[in-house]
């Protein structure tokens, strides 16, 4: 052993070459030294290379709490469009051309509000004509009613008189004129002649007589019951025309908004046959905005899992965190042959301004809570991309590395899927993972600086 030291040991009293250049021993030890920090230098890129965390795209999983109304769980999700429960196509009733229109599409208006108003000329004197018309039968109704004035009465008074006089002078002559013709003085035909004056004279006595009667009497019922008659048809002609002059002026039926504007100032309205470029049919359209439903075409092999008044949760592209609580209001009557589809209109409770008639709309129709069912809060609704699910499992990131979880789908809407079991919400799922991604992998979301 102490040989063995002593050759280990370093001769310092040797001296360095004449050249002044070090001993081949020294170079030795300084080469290896610059060889081994080399090796780990590429040793040490390598691993890191070989351990760097793979870049992802990364989702928080979203969870929403449970649906009100205490369902146990989606029974099926539908895609359809909003639409409003009823729409209003106002239309004239009278035919005429466009003279002032008030409202464009969006307006707010509210029930009465004049939207349009026709040209009424010729309505306007078609009124006036009926009330010419009407006062005309009014005033001879009541000259029938009041009777004969009392100037009339007395002049046919004093035409009776005055024939009772006359008839009295023929009867005088008659007499006379009959004595002298027995007499012989005159002859026969004096006679003759006397006696039909005298004719003459009573029958106008009768006549005037009858004429008095009937002034001071006044006119038959019948007459008066006519000319009412007469009146009242006046009366219809009059509210008729009236109510075609009214017709021009176009009012909102209801509150609500404009949805379309269809006739311009000049254009010609008509009540009859409406043409592509010719006259139109309709004014404006319009709507109750706080009616919509959500019209939805159900699958028939789907429609066994609705029933009548079926609620429902709507949500929709534009706003997908805002949600809208509904149900089934009307179940179409028939199928739809080619479609194979069964049309259902789902009411939304209390729609806001964030909704318009034809938005995309989803419906996830639930199962409510049954009486005497458990009392236990149902599970949160999470909801991942659909492009984060392969082959029944999602890779999360935890602590910088993957973990493949294992889920279970109950359904999918315009926001995801929907994950019945395996997530809570609020993991970091990763979205479009690398086909080698592997579990316990390094893994970081992109953007995140190195670790």
């Amino acid at each position: 052993m102490e040989t063995e030291l002593k050759g280990l040991r370093i001769d310092r009293s040797k001296k360095r070459s004449a050249s002044g250049e070090p001993s081949p021993w020294a170079t030795r030890w300084i080469l290896s030294g610059i060889v081994l920090f080399l090796l780990l230098g590429a040793g040490r890129f390598i691993y890191g290379k070989l351990n760097a965390a793979t870049e992802v795209d990364v989702v928080r999983a979203h969870a929403t709490s449970t649906l009100p109304g205490g369902e146990s769980n989606v029974i099926l999700n539908a895609t359809g469009y909003i639409v409003a429960a009823h729409t209003i196509e106002l239309a004239a009733k009278v035919n005429g051309k466009v003279a002032w229109i008030g409202v464009d599409k969006g307006d707010h208006v509210k029930a009465g509000q004049v939207l349009v108003r026709l040209e009424d000329d010729e309505y306007r004197a078609r009124v006036i004509e009926s009330e010419g018309n009407l006062e005309n039968l009014k005033a001879r109704l009541a000259e029938a009613e009041h009777g004969s004035r009392p100037e009339e009465v007395a002049k046919a008074k004093a035409d009776v008189e005055q024939a009772r006089a006359d008839q009295e002078n023929a009867r005088v002559s008659l007499e006379r004129t009959r004595s002298l013709v027995n007499d012989n003085i005159l002859s026969k035909q004096a006679l003759d002649d006397a006696q039909a004056r005298y004719d003459s004279a009573a029958a106008k006595v009768a006549s005037f007589d009858r004429a008095f009667e009937l002034v001071r009497l006044g006119p038959r019922h019948e007459q008066i019951d006519a000319l009412k008659a007469q009146v009242h048809q006046a009366e219809g002609t009059l509210a008729y025309a009236q109510t075609q002059l009214d017709n021009t002026v176009i009012k909102a039926s209801i509150d609500g908004t404009i949805l379309e504007r269809n006739v311009e100032q000049g254009e010609f309205v008509t009540t009859g046959f409406v043409g592509d470029k010719g006259a139109k049919g309709y004014v404006v359209s319009m709507a109750n905005l706080n009616e919509l439903d959500v019209e939805l075409d159900i699958n028939q092999n789907d429609f066994a899992k609705l029933d009548s008044k079926q609620p429902g949760v709507v949500t929709t592209d534009a706003y997908p965190d805002r949600k809208y609580e509904g149900a089934i209001r009307e179940i179409a009557p028939e199928a739809n042959r080619q479609k194979a589809t069964v049309q259902v209109k789902v009411k939304i409770n209390s729609p806001d301004s964030y909704l318009r008639p034809e938005m995309n709309a989803s419906v996830a129709f639930y199962s409510p809570q049954k009486q005497g069912a458990s009392e236990a809060a149902p599970k949160p609704v999470v909801t991942i991309p659909a492009a984060a699910v392969r082959d029944g499992a999602v890779f999360i990131m935890v602590a910088g590395k993957a973990v493949r979880k294992t889920i279970k789908t109950s359904g999918s809407n315009a926001q995801g899927v929907q994950v019945e079991d395996g997530l809570i919400g609020g993991e970091d799922v990763i979205v479009n993972a690398p086909a080698d991604l592997k579990e316990g992998q390094r893994v970081r979301a992109k953007g995140a600086p190195q670790g």
